[in-house]
């Protein structure tokens, strides 16, 4: 049984994420979906708010689990027995941003081997940081992530602008 695991920061999960989770998990038996924890990174949504999110969008697909993780990826993928690391590639840009740290892993860990996929042509612009941008000046987030998602960043962003 292969084990796979998509990382990334999922600050928010967007439809884009969604997707690619959705057309991996037939392909392996088990998918971890790991929230990366950067001590100096700062996130709209905590690791916590994340984790909800994530296990409440992806409760029907029953080979996938939601977890955390800190430091070096190859190393979270030894730990939890992960052969594969799947990614996203939506442009050139995440090309050239990816393939670097792939050939690092490869380096530092020979066994775990690097999964590209395309997103749909519908997701292919879709980020994370554009949702946020959207939705801080008031926009419709509605094409770029999930209405339980759009609902958390309308509360989040009000709070922030309430000051709690």
């Amino acid at each position: 049984m292969i084990t796979a695991i998509y990382a990334g920061s999922f600050d928010p999960p967007t439809r884009g994420h969604l997707d690619l989770i959705r057309r991996a998990s037939p392909l392996v038996g088990r998918l971890l979906v790991a929230i990366g924890s950067h001590p100096t990174r700062r996130s709209l949504f905590s690791v916590d708010e994340r984790l909800a999110l994530l296990h409440q969008l992806l409760a029907p697909l029953p080979n996938v689990e939601v977890q955390t993780f800190q430091g070096l990826l190859v190393e979270h993928c030894r730990a939890v027995g992960a052969t594969v690391i799947l990614r996203g590639l939506r442009s050139g840009a995440d090309l050239d941003y990816e393939l670097p740290m792939a050939q690092a892993n490869q380096v530092m860990a020979p066994e775990i081997e690097t999964l590209f996929l395309l997103p749909r042509p519908e997701h292919s612009f879709v980020s994370a940081s554009l949702a946020r941008e959207i939705a801080s000046h008031g926009g419709d987030v509605s094409r770029f992530v999930e209405p339980l998602v759009a609902d958390a960043l309308q509360r989040k962003l009000v709070q922030g602008k309430s000051g709690g």
